[in-house]
């Protein structure tokens, strides 16, 4: 029988990835963005969707929204490490609080003519989007709703003559009187 290398037996964990969007308060001034983003690519940590906007001008302070995959001792780690950097305020996993709203934008561009173009009109209707631009060759939608309805449209339009699509990123905030 082999014995480890270790005094200590180490128990093989595989715990699964999870998904976790991450609302973070910062200081609005240049070069904080990256530091933020820095710690992510020093780290390995992948960022599947990144929304920033100054939220309070008056106070200087911008929000970033991170949506990031990784164990939850991975997550814990991230939020640990963002508390700690200077320009941040306040990290809120949106996820684990439970009490939040996530929505993205999309626009989707489709070509097509014919059966194509009336069937891509009529799921457009079923998914609530809205025409900004049409051709007699195309259209360009515009999409509102979280993550997983905006992909399940792209899904539907790629049969039909999907061309291009561009995509905001997820906004989320929090429900109830209170704030950040």
């Amino acid at each position: 029988m082999n014995q480890p290398a270790s005094a200590y037996f180490l128990e093989e964990r595989h715990d699964p990835n999870e998904t976790h969007t991450l609302s973070v308060l910062v200081q609005n001034e240049p070069g904080v963005l990256a530091r933020v983003i820095g710690l992510f690519s020093g780290r390995g940590y992948n960022i599947e969707s990144l929304t920033v906007s100054e939220t309070e001008s008056q106070k200087h302070l911008s929000r970033i929204t991170i949506v990031t995959t990784g164990t939850p001792m991975v997550i814990e780690q991230i939020k640990h490490q963002l508390d700690r950097m200077v320009p941040v305020y306040r990290v809120v996993d949106m996820t684990i609080t439970g009490r939040s709203i996530e929505r993205e934008l999309a626009m989707v561009k489709v070509r097509g003519g014919g059966d194509h173009r009336v069937e891509a009109l009529r799921l457009a209707d079923a998914f609530r989007a809205r025409v900004i631009d049409a051709t007699t060759e195309s259209f360009v939608f515009e999409i509102t709703g979280n993550s997983s309805k905006i992909s399940q449209f792209i899904d539907l339009m790629r049969p039909l003559g999907l061309v291009e699509v561009s995509r905001t990123g997820v906004a989320a905030i929090g429900r109830g009187p209170e704030g950040m």
